[in-house]
């Protein structure tokens, strides 16, 4: 099961040229950046080979000749080559590291905006810690390679570039002799690439699988200490880390073996430098100095080599989360504003029609669609105040999810002050419509932000006034700092009447046409109940409302009760006249109430 869940963390092909270009758009914007740290490593790897050329001119030249002035100049050339390569190192590595910065900024800027713009139905498909892991870990990654490897890369050709040009210039059938282990070195590292790349993989999946059991654990630790399972979840822990251990260890076991192996290459590339180079040198056809020379050359030859090979895993592990977040990042958008939106009319008063709307958020399994609201019509006047009912599942909080556009119809249409909403643009639209749910959420920001949202167009006055007349300025100013108390991660600390009061007071602070409350009494007790309604009654004068309620005390004076049942409208009229009518209204009724009066007894 385990490996099911993390299947996303198995790798693809280790390069995919099409993921490449669309990476390498990214530094469109900063191509001149990119330049330049192409020409700093373009120096640092020339003055790279500096050394040992001067020490070849030293041995050969200066000291034979006795020559202290060029010896002088020699060393400071040397000296200088190295202060040189130094800077240009240095800088190139502000330049990447800058490059990385701004490209992992670009992205998880464009990434959040796109999640900002998914609808409700992606949301529902996609767990919030996946998406966590795309926005943080992913583009991570991705900031390594842009600082780390895509090009930095280059320093690496082009040192091994000159390096193999100084060889063949100095001495053609000494570099040919070095170049004899390239196979061996060749065929170590292409061992490595695919042991590494497996290693990887297992322990991406084990770290997402910790990741997993940790969330979990900790978000219903509440149960975990209810039913004693601590020593057990501590267990299971233990084996998902020793699983991890295990993946790391495999990993550092390969690494353990490649360095050294390369190491192992590079000594015997030195030894036949030393063979081979000793016996032309007493025929007389090479210098000390060119030997000396080699043997530097040789030990940085390899060396690129080997950061090729690791950046090598760098490329591959972004080539895997590359694929992530373009995946995300061309998400189709289902609910977009209209190419040539209307305006509602700023005196329509908030009338609502739902004109024969279906609706259906999956598939049967014989593919058809599994209608939720079926053949749905009914208006609601400006200022009226309509509550809808019905047992759970018949369709009640989908009408509001379709009048809010978090959904679109099916069939049918929605119309608000006689403009379909689907012609609408989004901000406007949700901006005529205050909506206030059971399950209320509550940023970790004080008070007064959570009930203005960072808005500046709603002035401090206004914040109060609301927070007055929903009742919630009495709990809020004993806060020990009043509007500027923060809540806690989702308003933890705040009672739940206290925090649907301040729900409240938010959907009053933004002043909307449209009054909706999803079940917003459902989870209060009888003292902050009596609050909200004592409050709603008076703020709703003149607001057109939409009520979804399971307490059906809490509408009876609603101008009209619209009764739900497997998808339809089936009942509509006053409190009064459904009881009247004694169906199923009246049956809820009836049900809701015997239950109430055993339990009170």
């Amino acid at each position: 099961m385990a490996a099911t869940l993390h299947e996303e963390d198995a790798l693809g092909k280790a390069y995919d040229a099409r993921l490449m270009r669309r990476l390498l758009r990214y530094l469109t914007p900063y191509r001149w950046h990119v330049a330049g740290a192409l020409v700093l490593l373009l120096f640092a790897s020339g003055t790279a080979i500096v050394g040992p050329w001067i020490t070849q001119l030293v041995i050969d030249e200066a000291i034979p000749q006795g020559d202290t002035r060029l010896l002088g100049l020699l060393v400071g050339a040397y000296v200088g080559s190295l202060v040189l390569q130094f800077g240009f190192q240095y800088t190139q590595s502000l330049i990447t590291t800058w490059l990385g910065q701004s490209v992992m900024y670009d992205l998880r800027t464009e990434i959040f905006a796109k999640l900002q713009e998914l609808d409700l139905r992606f949301y529902d498909r996609n767990p919030i810690g996946r998406l966590m892991t795309r926005i943080t870990n992913d583009v991570e990654t991705l900031n390594n390679l842009f600082s780390s490897g895509v090009v930095t890369v280059f320093g690496d050709l082009f040192t091994l570039g000159f390096i193999v040009a100084a060889m063949l210039a100095m001495s053609w059938e000494l570099a040919l002799v070095s170049f004899s282990v390239l196979p061996l070195v060749f065929l170590a590292a292409f061992v490595f690439r695919a042991k590494i790349r497996q290693a990887y993989r297992d322990i991406r999946v084990r770290i997402a699988r910790i990741n997993a059991f940790l969330q979990e654990r900790i978000t219903g630790v509440g149960v975990v200490q209810l039913f004693n399972r601590e020593e057990a979840d501590a267990r299971r822990l233990a084996e998902l880390n020793d699983d991890h251990l295990q993946a790391h260890l495999r990993s550092i076991t390969y690494y353990a073996l490649f360095f050294p192996t390369i190491q192992l290459f590079t000594a015997i590339a030195l030894a036949l430098i030393i063979w081979y180079g000793g016996a032309r040198m007493l025929d007389g056809f090479v210098t000390v100095g060119v030997i000396a020379a080699f043997l530097q050359y040789a030990r940085r030859f390899f060396r690129p080599i080997q950061d090729l090979s690791e950046k090598y895993n760098l490329l591959q592990a972004a080539m895997a989360s590359s694929e992530r977040v373009f995946q995300l990042l061309d998400e189709e958008v289902e609910i977009r504003d209209p190419a040539s939106p209307r305006s509602l009319p700023s005196d329509g008063g908030g009338s609502i029609r739902f004109e024969n709307v279906w609706f259906a958020y999956g598939e049967t399994a014989e593919g058809e669609p599994d209608w939720v609201l079926k053949d749905v019509s009914f208006s609601v006047a400006p200022g009226e105040k309509v509550a809808i009912v019905g047992h759970t599942g018949a369709g009640k909080t989908t009408i509001i999810n379709l009048l809010m556009r978090f959904h679109d119809v099916g069939r049918g249409r929605i119309l608000l002050d006689g403009v379909p909403i689907g012609e609408v643009a989004l901000p406007e639209l949700r901006a005529r419509i205050g909506l206030v749910l059971q399950d209320v959420f509550l940023f970790s920001q004080d008070v007064e932000y959570n009930i203005r949202l960072g808005s500046p167009d709603i002035p401090e006055e206004r914040i109060r006034d609301a927070a007055n007349r929903i009742g919630a300025e009495e709990f809020i100013e004993r806060l020990d700092d009043g509007y500027r108390q923060p809540l806690g991660e989702r308003g933890a600390n705040l009672s739940v009447g206290e925090r649907q009061l301040v729900s409240f007071a938010r959907a009053l602070a933004f002043d909307p046409d449209i009054l909706v409350l999803d079940e917003a009494t459902s989870s209060v007790d009888s003292d902050f109940e009596a609050k909200i309604e004592a409050a709603t009654d008076e703020l709703l004068t003149g607001r057109t409302s939409l009520v979804i309620a399971h307490r059906l005390s809490t509408i009876r004076n609603a101008d009209r009760i619209l009764v739900m049942h497997h998808g339809r409208v089936q009942e509509e009229g006053s409190h009064e006249a459904l009881l009247a009518e004694g169906g199923l209204y009246a049956r809820l009724h009836e049900l809701q109430f015997a239950v109430a009066g055993s339990g009170s007894g």
